[in-house]
């Protein structure tokens, strides 16, 4: 609370009313005005009742209502609210990365009250998501107070206020036309709405309404058949707008895109709130209810969390749609698919125990610290493409693909059963998860040791010497900082299966495949009947390459990155730790039996897997279920769910039924 609201002294904040001020003294004036309003921000009420005491004091002084006239009328000639109407709480940039820009500039630049923008002077005057509340509660008496002070300046025989927001209408009106050209947004539109030309009469209809608004007398009938046909054609411009969603269904999503379409969505909604406050009877408590919904917005238009979780909620929703597809083939539900997750995990410890021993012999070479890790991540992502192109399975990348298959089974849980059938779909995704762990485990740990073994009796190779051999199982012991990294190794698994969505979804949104096939140099370089084999290939492998790279060039240079900075950051994964494992105990011998350090070795691997698998899980969840709009009283339901058949048959989570 300021000096003014401290002091609670009215009478003073009135006498320093003065129209003649300059430009900044009249804004601080304002300033501290609302600040005297809102007093310390917890009583709405008290501060409608603040508003009430100001319009007693000055309808009770004939000098301080005509200064407070002057004020206005200085105000309204001085500030363009013609964009605080039309703009506040709308992104205005045309594209989303300058937005993003524009709002960290208001975020850490101060304002200044010398300036005629409305937007930035209300965001200095009404700084609170608090300030709506008491605006809202205003009554219906106070608010036809403020309105017969406010209409008192006239333009045009309208008064100020109305002729802004008239001027708002049009301003938002050519925003919408402008958006509604754009190439992109045409393209996403189908042959017959872009024959029916929806934006091209908009600004037409408009100054036929305009026209009747302005005319004195006017004539009722006349009006309410011009505001008939613009809120007609603003429909019909809505509905253009949604019609570009289903495009981007089938086409991929471009965030720039859908950062036009809110935009032009969002400025739609403010010309028809614009028009009540027009053409309702109680203009006033429109007005009113506009305001509130200004101060709101402008808390969320300098948001950058906000702007970037609305434009990539449909990029993350299709990224879940395709993740789903692919996750339903790790779900098994039977002994039979049971014995073929375990049968296929084998394949992919047996593929990882030869990459545990070529990342020891890539590390022997002692390169400079980047290139150690750029080797590793190489190597680890061929590993990764390997095991994808033998249809073997790797258990930890697993989660990131099977959440949201699981999500999508959530989007009608009002149906009898619902519930039920998700755990039971709860349970054979865990099933599967231990029957991937296993299969990996259980056969890179002999792989890798027998690999080893190999190389020592046929060429008298050790792959590591003792010293790194302690080294290694040292820095995979259970009660070192290994569990924070197994669960950051979570994260980085649950970031792979994103950067997959998002290589697929550029790839669909850019048709990159047809323009394999068919560009002209293209098809001379490659021939036509390869191009074609390519572009069938990259279309139905894309994602999981973009997966397989990504995630083994994360885990080879997230150490590197991270000590650049002084922190000692590992990717442990439980089945390449297995086989490090494996061969750091037989470089050292059997006396390493006697070590505890092993077997605190041994013992990490469990809490290695549970983490890996959990952590990307659980991310990946999350994001389907907001993807979904799961509720939180859905959530809860299928955690006692859960819980209930944990407690009733536990087995069902090992083994299928």
């Amino acid at each position: 609370m300021n000096r003014l609201a401290a002091t609670n002294d009215l009478d003073a904040l009135l006498h320093r009313l003065d129209p003649q001020a300059s430009l900044a003294q009249r804004h601080i004036w304002l300033i501290d005005l609302f600040d005297w309003i809102r007093g310390d921000g917890s009583s709405p009420q008290l501060a409608g009742e603040r508003v009430g005491q100001i319009l007693d004091a000055v309808e009770a002084r004939p000098e301080i209502h005509e200064r407070l006239r002057a004020w206005w009328l200085v105000f309204g000639r001085t500030v363009d609210l013609t964009s605080w109407l039309a703009e506040h709480g709308i992104p205005s940039r045309g594209a989303f990365l300058s937005e993003v820009v524009e709002r960290l500039h208001h975020r850490f630049l101060p304002g200044t009250p010398e300036t005629t923008d409305a937007s930035s002077l209300m965001r200095l005057a009404l700084p609170r998501d608090s300030d709506a509340a008491w605006i809202q509660q205003l009554d219906i008496d106070v608010l036809g107070r403020i309105g017969k002070l406010a209409s008192q300046d006239l333009v045009e025989g309208l008064p100020r206020w109305q002729h802004s927001v008239l001027d708002a209408i049009t301003f938002c009106a050519s925003q919408v036309v402008a958006t509604g050209f754009s190439a992109e947004l045409r393209a996403g539109m189908s042959g017959s709405l872009r024959e029916s030309e929806p934006f091209h009469q908009l600004m037409p209809d408009l100054d036929a309404l305009r026209e009747e608004l302005v005319r004195q007398p006017r004539d009722p009938e006349t009006l309410q058949a011009a505001f008939l046909a613009f809120r007609n054609r603003l429909e019909a411009c809505r509905a253009a707008a949604n019609a570009v969603y289903t495009h981007l269904d089938d086409n991929g999503i471009s965030v720039e895109l859908v950062f036009k379409l809110r935009q032009l969505r969002a400025r739609l909604v403010r010309i028809r709130d614009l028009l009540d406050c027009l053409l309702s009877e109680q203009h006033q408590r429109t007005m009113a209810q506009l305001v509130a919904r200004l101060v709101l917005a402008g808390g969320e238009r300098n948001s950058i969390r906000q702007l970037i979780a609305n434009n990539s909620s449909l990029l993350a929703a299709k990224v879940v749609e395709r993740s789903a597809e692919v996750g339903e083939h790790y779900i098994t539900r039977d002994r039979a698919e049971y014995r073929g997750m375990l049968l296929s995990a084998a394949g992919g410890g047996f593929i990882t125990g030869f990459t545990v021993l070529l990342k020891f012999g890539w590390l022997a070479l002692a390169l400079t610290a980047f290139w150690t890790g750029f080797g590793v991540g190489v190597l680890y992502a061929l590993s990764f493409i390997v095991i994808q192109f033998t249809h073997a399975t790797l258990a930890t990348k697993q989660p990131a693909m099977t959440a949201p298959a699981m999500a999508a089974k959530l989007k009608d849980l009002d149906s009898a059963g619902a519930v039920e059938s998700f755990v039971d779909e709860v349970a054979n995704l865990v099933c599967s998860q231990v029957a991937a762990v296993l299969g990996n485990v259980f056969l890179v740990a002999p792989t890798a040791l027998l690999l080893y073994l190999l190389l020592v009796w046929v060429f008298g190779i050790h792959a590591i010497d003792e010293h790194h051999a302690h080294e290694t199982l040292h820095s995979l012991r259970l009660y070192g900082p290994l569990v924070p990294m197994a669960a950051a190794t979570g994260v980085v698994l649950f970031a792979s299966s994103l950067i997959a969505g998002w290589a697929e979804n550029f790839f669909v949104l850019h048709r990159i495949d047809s323009a394999i096939r068919y560009n002209p140099r293209i098809t001379r370089a490659l021939g036509v009947a390869r191009a074609q084999r390519w572009a069938g290939f990259l279309r139905t492998h894309v994602s999981g390459l973009a997966a397989n790279i990504s995630l083994g060039m994360m885990m080879g240079l997230v150490p590197v990155v991270t000590a650049f900075f002084g922190l000692p950051l590992e990717v442990p994964h439980v089945t390449l730790s297995t086989g490090q494992i494996a061969v750091a105990a037989a470089t050292i011998g059997p006396e390493v039996l006697k070590s505890s350090l092993l077997w605190w070795s041994v013992a990490a691997i469990p809490m290695l897997g549970l983490l890996n698998v959990g952590v990307s899980f659980f991310c990946a969840f999350r994001v389907a279920l907001r993807a979904h709009n799961v509720s939180g009283m859905d959530r809860a339901r299928i955690r006692a769910a859960v819980r209930s058949r944990l407690c009733r048959r536990p087995m069902s989570f090992l083994l299928p039924e």
